[in-house]
Formats: C-alpha cells, structure tokens, sequence
C-alpha cells in the first residue's frame, strides 16, 4: 500500500514550512514529482526545498530554461519545469540523461508531459487550490518515498507532543 500524508488549507508561509521539513529528509537524493495547476504552488514548493537543502545563490524559476541545476555539497540537485514541452522526446535536448547522477535530487513540475523519459519518481507532490490557500498530498511510489514520509510523519507527531 501506498503511504500518503497530507495537510490541508495551508496558506504560503505554510507551505513553505512543509517544503523545509522535507529538505531534512531528501537530503541522500531521489525523484519528486510536483503536480497541480497553474499558482498551485508548485516552484513556491520547489524554492523554498531548495533554499532549505542550502542553495546559496538565487533560485531561479526553470520556466523558461526548463532545468536549474544546483550542487549542494556532494548532492546534484536538478530543478525541472516541463511546462513548455510538447513531447517527452524533447528532454534528450536538455541533456537529460546526463542529469541522472547517482546522488541526485530532482524535482519535476509537470511531470506528466515528460512521461516514458523521466525516471520514476520516489514521491508525487500533488498541490491542489484551496480558495486563497492550498491543500497538499503527498504520495510514496518507492520505498525511498515511504521512507522519507514515515521520517516526516514521526516529525509530525514529535511536533504535536511537544505542543
């Protein structure tokens, strides 16, 4: 069985927070796949994991460039926005194959227009529009994934107690 956590009516200092405790448990690198509609907080998501795992310079939207990468200590860390492709077959363009390292972390907007290219991905963020704030699911499609939810989960619960 799939493990999934969410939160619901997360405003985006909410949001941001939740993207910071997942950068203490992604830090040994996997696949992210982050899904939902235009403004559902998918690069707000991406920045402030980014920001966490401790990239230093300025983190650029990959919109247009459709890959940011970053190097965070001995971590390659490979932001995708998959947006403005029209075929799978266009990320041979952008060297994806050479993005795929063993100690990566990649994190993929759109990820459904890069399918049959793009490696599996060890956890589905899903960011769905909650009038002005956004609710979150997050889902494990490995057993990296599952790790990094219980991890998180057992933080959540440590959180609660200590309140």
């Amino acid at each position: 069985m799939k493990r999934i956590i969410e939160w619901k009516s997360v405003d985006e200092s909410g949001l941001v927070d939740i993207a910071r405790r997942f950068a203490c448990v992604v830090k040994e690198g996997g696949v992210i796949f982050l899904g939902g509609d235009l403004g559902a907080g998918k690069t707000t998501f991406a920045r402030a994991l980014l920001v966490a795992l401790g990239v230093g310079e300025r983190v650029k939207s990959p919109t247009y460039s459709l890959v940011e990468s970053y190097q965070v200590g001995g971590l390659s860390v490979h932001h995708l926005d998959l947006y403005r492709i029209a075929d799978a077959e266009e990320l041979e363009w952008i060297g994806l194959s050479d993005l795929l390292a063993r100690t990566m972390l990649m994190l993929v907007e759109w990820p459904e227009r890069g399918r049959g290219a793009l490696p599996e991905a060890d956890l589905v963020i899903q960011l769905e529009h909650a009038g002005e704030r956004r609710d979150l699911s997050a889902t494990a499609q490995s057993a990296r994934g599952s790790a990094w939810l219980n991890d998180l989960a057992a933080e959540r619960a440590g959180r609660h107690r200590d309140s």
